[in-house]
C-alpha cells in the first residue's frame, strides 16, 4: 500500500475546516478522519517536519531551531556562527529509512531540513533552506536536476525576502512558486516511482506571514476592506485545487495524508525578551546601545549576567553557568533553583496594560524524552504566541509592533491539522487527541510496515481492527472514485 503525505506548512485547523469552499478538503474530511494536531515545542517547521517524520521530539533529535548552539562558548552567539541546522543535523531514523529497510522507494519534496538533498532509497528535492550559492546541488539523484529544469525551468525553493512590504510582489512570487512546485509534485508522482511521497508546500507559510494582518479582523493592524482581505483564503483555495489534482492522480490503495506541522494565529506584537532581562538585572551591559543592536553586538558583562535569550516565535533563554560557560556565575548547585525561579518570572511577563501576559514556559527535561547538545535553559511562549520575541536591544521599551527580522503579521500555533484518508483505515470523522509524533507510527501501521522502537508516539489505530483494503467490494471502490470526482466537480 502507498503512502501520500501532502505537507501543508502551517496550516490553520479553522481555516482548513471551516472553509466550505475547500471543496476536496472536505471530501476528504467527510471520507476518513481529520482534527487538530498538537505540535512539539516549540511549533516550527525546523525541527517539526522532522519530528513529524522521525516520531522523535526536539529534544531527542537535538535540534531546537534553524540555528543552534554548539557549544557553551560566547565566540558561538552570534547570529551567523550559531550551528546551522541542515540534513545531517537529524541523525534519527525517518520513516522513508524504515520503508527503504524493506526495500521501499521514498520521494521527500521541500521537507526541512533537507539540504544537502537526503540520500535516500528514491529522490530528494531540496527545502527552503537551500543556499542560493549551490543551487545546482538541490536535488539527489543529482541528474534529475536537469529533468526538473526542462519542466519547469529554475526551481524555486523559497521567496526570499518574504518579510517585504510589497504586497502585490510578494502574492505574484508565492503563487509562481507553489504552480511551479505543484507541477513538479504531480510529475513526480505520475512519472517515478515510489512508495512513500512527502511534499511540503511552504508557499502556505509565506502567505500567513506576508497576509494575515490583512485577513484576521482580531489583528491589532487589520482594516475592513482592504485590498488583500482575500489573499489568504485564495491561496487556501488554490491548494485545495492543487489536491484535488492530486487526488486524480491517485489509486484507490493508497493512504493519503493532508497534514501541517503547527496551526497560524495573529501577532499581536514584540516582547523585547533581553532589555526585559536587562531590567531585571539578569542581562547586564558594559555600554547600553545607542541605536537597535542584535544581541551579538552587544558588550555583555559576562561577570555579572545571569541569563540571555535568543529571539523569534518562541524565547531560548539560557544561563550563564559556573562550570558550563566561560564566566558563568550561577553556581551548578543552585541550578534548579534558578531554573524554576526564572520559570516562575517568565510566566507572567508585563503586559502593554501592566496586565501580565499568559505565557508557557517550559523545562527541557520536562517536555522531551531525551535532552541532547545544547538545549535552551527554558523555552518560553510569551503571550501563549501572540508575541514575538525581540532579541534586540535599544528599544527603551518592552513592547513594539514591529518585528525587528522584517514586516510579519503573524506567529505559529501549537496546533496543526490532519486529515486521514485510506482504504483500511477504521477512524472516520473528527479526531481528539492526534499528535505530530503520531503520524508516522500510524502511516507505518496502516501500510502494514513494522514500527521502530526508536518512534515515540502511537499509531492511532492501534488495537482497531482495520478494514479489508484487497477485498472490499466494487461497489465500494467505484463509490470512493465517485466521491474524489465529486470533489473535484466532475460529479
Amino acid at each position: 500500500m502507498k503512502i501520500c503525505v501532502l505537507g501543508l506548512e502551517g496550516a490553520a485547523p479553522d481555516i482548513v475546516f471551516g472553509d466550505e469552499r475547500l471543496v476536496n478538503l472536505r471530501r476528504l474530511m467527510d471520507l476518513g478522519a481529520y482534527g487538530r494536531l498538537e505540535s512539539v515545542i516549540p511549533p516550527i517547521a525546523v525541527p517539526g517536519w522532522m519530528c513529524m517524520s522521525t516520531s522523535q521530539d526536539p529534544g531527542s533529535l537535538g535540534v531546537y531551531g534553524l540555528r543552534n548552539r554548539s557549544d557553551h562558548s560566547y565566540a558561538k552567539l552570534a547570529y551567523d556562527k550559531l550551528g546551522f541546522t541542515n540534513s545531517g543535523s537529524i541523525k534519527a531514523l525517518a520513516i522513508w529509512d524504515q520503508l527503504a529497510r524493506e526495500g521501499k522507494k521514498s520521494i521527500i519534496v521541500s521537507v526541512p531540513p533537507n539540504y544537502p538533498p537526503r540520500r535516500v532509497n528514491g529522490i530528494s528535492i531540496g527545502c527552503f533552506l537551500t543556499p542560493d550559492s549551490v543551487r545546482n546541488d538541490f536535488t539527489y539523484p543529482a541528474t534529475l536536476k536537469a529533468k526538473i529544469t526542462e519542466l519547469i525551468g529554475e526551481y524555486p525553493v523559497d521567496v526570499k525576502n518574504f518579510r517585504t512590504d510589497k504586497k502585490d510582489w510578494l502574492k505574484e512570487e508565492i503563487f509562481d512558486m507553489s504552480r511551479k512546485q505543484w507541477r513538479v509534485v504531480r510529475w513526480l508522482l505520475t512519472g517515478q516511482e515510489w512508495d512513500y511521497f512527502h511534499f511540503v508546500d511552504i508557499g502556505l507559510d509565506r502567505m500567513h506571514h506576508g497576509f494575515w494582518s490583512y485577513f484576521d479582523p482580531k489583528h491589532v493592524q487589520f482594516e475592513p476592506g482592504n485590498p488583500y482581505q482575500d489573499a489568504i483564503p485564495e491561496y487556501y483555495r488554490w491548494l485545495d485545487e492543487q489536491i484535488g489534482c492530486v487526488l486524480e492522480l491517485l489509486d484507490n490503495d493508497t493512504i493519503l495524508l493532508i497534514v501541517s506541522d503547527h496551526g497560524a494565529q495573529r501577532l499581536d506584537g514584540g516582547f523585547a525578551i533581553n532589555e526585559w532581562l536587562i531590567r531585571e538585572g539578569l542581562l547586564v551591559l558594559n555600554e547600553y546601545p545607542k541605536t537597535l543592536t542584535p544581541f551579538e553586538e552587544l558588550n555583555v558583562n559576562w561577570s555579572k549576567t545571569k541569563a540571555w535569550s535568543e529571539g523569534g516565535y518562541y524565547a531560548r533563554v539560557f544561563f550563564n553557568v559556573q562550570g558550563r560557560e566561560p564566566q558563568g556565575i550561577i553556581p551548578a548547585s543552585q541550578y534548579e533553583s534558578f531554573q524554576n525561579e526564572m520559570k516562575a518570572r517568565l510566566e507572567s511577563p508585563p503586559g502593554e496594560d501592566d496586565q501580565p501576559l499568559k505565557s508557557l514556559v517550559f523545562k527541557p527535561k520536562d517536555i522531551y524524552r531525551n535532552v541532547r547538545n545544547v538545549a535552551p535553559d527554558l523555552i518560553v511562549h510569551i503571550g501563549e504566541l501572540y508575541w514575538h520575541l525581540i532579541g534586540t536591544v535599544g528599544h527603551s521599551k518592552l513592547h513594539v509592533r514591529e518585528n525587528d527580522t522584517g514586516s510579519d503579521g503573524c506567529n505559529h500555533g501549537l496546533y496543526g491539522m490532519f486529515i486521514l484518508t485510506a482504504p483500511n483505515c477504521p477512524l472516520s470523522g473528527e479526531y481528539e487527541g492526534a499528535r505530530l509524533l503520531d503520524i508516522a507510527p500510524t502511516l507505518l501501521d496502516l501500510a502494514g510496515h513494522e514500527i521502530p522502537e526508536t518512534m515515540q508516539g502511537r499509531s492511532l489505530v492501534a488495537g482497531v481492527e482495520k478494514k479489508s483494503s484487497g477485498g472490499g467490494s466494487d461497489g465500494e471502490a467505484e463509490r470512493i472514485v465517485h466521491d474524489r470526482l465529486a470533489g473535484l466537480g466532475y460529479v
